[in-house]
């Protein structure tokens, strides 16, 4: 579409996370680096928290990507739908760690072997994380099946869980019947929304590495709309700046101006009803 009318080798703002577009703004590479310090400590649970839309499916990308360059220290397993009872998250997971299982496994011969497993690549001084998606919609039940395995610590073993989700996810973690979990946090961090500079860069980031080469694209007063009308929200910058690019190749134009953003915003409704952007930016 408008690709090769900017000089672009690739769309700059799809939605779908690519750790090629990283960027390693303060807060990001700080949570990205905290992290990989914690999951070398050998805690028990990690947690990181933030909005939708915020980046947590692509930091948790990168640290599975970083923890593929060193096969003699960690397994990795990842399960990004994770509202599944006890029995069917441990399925998924002995089916991420290529354990041989039968179907109709229970839950306690599933227990058995991946115990088993933990405990064997403890012998190869191998640790197993297992990292969770959408972390908010796990059931209880499932959680406290989960931490059951991270209690399985002999003098090598280890076994962690690292939680992505969203806020809510720390109200399943204020219940009862999780505070043995809760105590175990060996690492608790929130992603926060950019701020006006990290809009800045983040939109000069994605469009250099899709191959924007010319000049700024977007003039400064269309980034003060995107950043007040996205709050910060990587996602939500990513659908107004794909629009507002749509708006720019359809008029023949080579720069982005306020005006094409503000009909990204109007068409896009979470940047204008539920942050009520309109009613300031249109003087409504």
């Amino acid at each position: 579409m408008y690709i090769q009318h900017f000089g672009m080798m690739q769309y700059p703002f799809s939605l779908t996370p690519n750790t090629r577009y990283f960027l390693k703004l303060p807060a990001h590479e700080h949570a990205f680096q905290q992290l990989l310090s914690a999951l070398s400590d050998h805690g028990q649970i990690s947690k990181l928290t933030g909005e939708v839309g915020v980046g947590k499916t692509m930091l948790c990308r990168k640290v599975l990507n970083a923890l593929a360059n060193h096969k003699d220290k960690y397994i990795t397993a990842y399960i990004p739908h994770p509202f599944l009872d006890e029995e069917g998250i441990m399925h998924s997971l002995a089916e991420e760690l290529g354990l041989p299982h039968p179907d109709k496994a229970s839950y306690r011969e599933l227990l058995k072997v991946i115990s088993q497993e933990i405990i064997a690549q403890s012998k190869n001084l191998k640790q197993v994380l297992l990292f969770i998606d959408e972390a908010q919609a796990i059931p209880t039940e499932t959680l406290a099946a989960l931490y059951l395995l991270t209690t399985i610590q002999t003098t090598q073993a280890h076994f962690q869980v690292v939680l992505f989700g969203q806020p809510e996810l720390d109200l399943l973690l204020d219940q009862p019947a999780l505070r043995p979990l809760r105590q175990g946090l060996s690492f608790s961090h929130t992603l926060p929304a950019l701020d006006r500079e990290g809009v800045d860069a983040y939109v000069e980031h994605r469009l250099a590495k899709a191959g924007y080469n010319g000049k700024s694209l977007f003039s400064q007063d269309a980034i003060d709309a995107i950043f007040q009308s996205s709050g910060g929200i990587p996602r939500l910058i990513n659908i107004l700046c794909h629009k507002a690019l749509m708006v720019g190749y359809g008029k023949g134009a080579f720069t982005i101006p306020l005006a094409y953003v503000k009909s990204a915003i109007i068409d896009t409704e979470p940047a204008h009803k539920e942050r009520g952007f309109a009613d300031r930016i249109f003087g409504r």
